[in-house]
C-alpha cells in the first residue's frame, strides 16, 4: 500500500535495529523497504527512486559510505542519510561535504530520525518535480489541449469527429479556459484546414466596420473565409445590429452587402464562443442566432475544476516560453510549488500561462506569493483542500471503484466516508465521469 509521505530505503545489517527502525518509520506513515546488505539495496534504488535512503555506515561487504558513493554516481540529488557510531563522526562529516544529506549518531531519538527523513523527502520531491518540469521541455505534445482530467480527455477525444463535421458549434466557458484554442484545433484537424480561419471578436467590433465584414471582397470580409471556418469570438457580447446580420448569415450562408441585390453564397463553418455560463449565452444571444450556431454545445471547464492538470499545464507553458526565449528553465522552489497547488486561478489557463512566463523570466515575487498562500487559506483549509484533491484523484484513478480508491488512500472505510462528507466530495458525480 503506497504511503502519502514517501518511500524510505533502510539499509541496516543488525536484525533487531533494522526491524525496530522500519517499524518506527512505518508507524509514521512512511513506505519502508528494508535491506540487510548494501548490494541488495543497489538492486532496487535507482535514479528514479521516489524517496530517500537511510543507511548504516559499518556493514559487512559494501559499507554505507561505498553505498552512498555508488548512489551519488547514479543520482547526485538522491538524499542519503548516514547512521554512524561515535567513532565514525569525522568520516560522516567528510561524507557530508561530498554530498550526503545528513547523518545521525547512535543512539538517535525517534524524533531525530523522523525529522531528518521528512526534510530529505521534501527535498527529494522538489528535485524530482524539477526534473519532470525540465523533461517536459523536450516533449512533443500530441495536442495543445493539455491535461488528463475527464472533461479535457473527453473534449480532446471529440476533436476528430467534430473537425470533419459541418455542424456549427458553440463553445462556452469562463475567460481564459481555452475556447478559442479549441476552435483553432477543430479547424486545424478538419477538411477545412487548407482554407482560412477567420476570427472575429464580436465584443470589440466597431459599428462602422460591420459593412467591411459583410463586403463581397477584402481581407476583413467573411468572404475571405469561404470553404474555411469563421470563429465568432464572444458572440454573447455582440451588438444587437451585428447579431441581426449574423442570423441571416447563419441561416442562409450568403453575404448580402448593403446596396447589393445579389447575394454571395458562402461555404463556411461557424464556431462561436461565449463566456461565463450557459445561461449567460442563452440570455445574451438572440434566439434566432443562438439556436442556429449551437447545433453542438461544448463546455470548457474552469481550471479550478481540473486541478490535477495545473502542473501539467504549467510544465507545458514553461517549456514553450523556455524554447521561445531560449532561456534555461529555473528550479522550482517550494513557494512556487505550493502556489501552483493552492491558488484558485480565476483567470484559468491564460493566467497560468502568464505565470509560467514570469517564472521563466525570473519575475515572480515569491514573498508576495508566500503571503498570498498564507492569507488565502488557513493551514486547516489548505490541509482540507489537499485531502479533497487526493480523494478525488484516487477515485478517478480507480475508475470509480470505491474499494480500490480506499486501498490506494490507505485509510479505514469509515474514515473515508466521514471525510468525503465533511469535505463535500460528490462520489456520484465522480462515478459518472468514469
Amino acid at each position: 500500500m503506497a504511503s502519502a509521505r514517501g518511500k524510505v530505503a533502510l539499509v541496516e545489517d543488525d536484525d533487531d535495529l533494522r526491524l525496530a527502525t522500519a517499524q518506527l518509520l512505518s508507524l509514521a506513515d512512511f513506505d519502508v523497504v528494508a535491506f540487510e546488505r548494501a548490494d541488495a539495496a543497489l538492486g532496487v534504488v535507482d535514479a528514479g527512486w521516489e524517496g530517500v535512503v537511510v543507511t548504516d555506515i559499518r556493514m559487512p561487504g559494501m559499507s554505507g559510505i561505498e553505498l552512498f558513493r555508488t548512489l551519488q554516481q547514479r543520482d547526485p540529488e538522491l538524499p542519503v542519510i548516514l547512521v554512524t557510531g561515535h567513532g565514525d563522526i569525522a568520516m560522516a562529516v567528510e561524507t557530508l561535504k561530498s554530498g550526503a544529506w545528513d547523518f545521525l549518531t547512535k543512539p538517535f531519538s525517534p524524533d531525530e530520525l523522523l525529522a531528518a527523513v521528512e526534510r530529505a523527502l521534501r527535498a527529494r520531491t522538489l528535485a524530482l518535480e524539477n526534473r519532470r518540469l525540465k523533461a517536459e521541455a523536450v516533449t512533443e505534445y500530441s495536442s495543445l489541449l493539455v491535461g488528463s482530467s475527464p472533461a479535457i480527455t473527453r473534449l480532446r477525444s471529440m476533436i476528430p469527429a467534430l473537425a470533419d463535421s459541418d455542424l456549427d458549434i458553440l463553445i462556452e466557458g469562463e475567460t481564459g479556459t481555452g475556447k478559442e484554442l479549441y476552435a483553432r484545433l477543430l479547424h486545424r484537424a478538419g477538411k477545412r484546414s487548407r482554407h482560412r480561419l477567420l476570427t472575429l471578436n464580436c465584443a470589440s467590433l466597431p459599428a462602422d466596420l460591420e459593412d467591411e465584414l459583410f463586403a463581397p471582397v477584402g481581407a476583413s470580409s467573411l468572404a475571405s473565409a469561404n470553404r474555411g471556418t469563421v470563429v465568432l469570438d464572444n458572440l454573447d457580447l455582440a451588438s444587437s445590429s451585428l447579431q441581426a446580420r449574423l442570423v441571416q448569415l447563419a441561416e442562409e450562408r450568403v453575404l448580402r452587402a448593403r446596396g447589393s441585390r445579389d447575394p454571395i453564397p458562402l461555404d463556411i463553418r461557424i464556431v462561436a464562443t461565449a463566456g461565463t455560463t450557459a445561461d449567460r449565452a442563452e440570455e445574451r444571444i438572440a434566439p434566432a442566432l443562438f439556436y442556429r450556431v449551437a447545433a453542438v454545445r461544448l463546455q470548457m471547464p474552469p481550471l479550478r475544476d481540473r486541478r490535477d492538470d495545473v502542473r501539467t499545464l504549467f510544465a507545458h507553458h514553461v517549456a514553450q516560453v523556455s524554447a521561445r526565449l531560449r532561456k534555461q528553465i529555473p528550479d522550482l522552489t517550494p513557494v512556487v510549488s505550493e502556489f501552483l497547488s493552492v491558488h484558485p486561478w480565476p483567470g484559468n489557463v491564460r493566467e497560468l500561462a502568464h505565470y509560467a512566463e514570469r517564472f521563466v523570466l525570473g519575475l515572480l515575487d515569491q514573498r508576495a506569493e508566500q503571503s498570498s498562500i498564507s492569507n488565502g487559506k488557513s493551514l486547516p483549509e489548505r490541509v482540507d483542500a489537499f485531502e479533497r484533491d487526493a480523494i478525488i484523484k484516487a477515485v478517478r484513478d480507480a475508475n470509480g471503484e470505491i474499494g480500490q480508491a480506499i486501498s490506494m488512500l490507505g485509510v479505514p472505510r469509515k474514515t473515508f466516508y466521514y471525510r468525503i462528507k465533511k469535505l463535500g466530495v460528490d462520489l456520484a458525480q465522480l462515478k459518472r465521469e468514469k
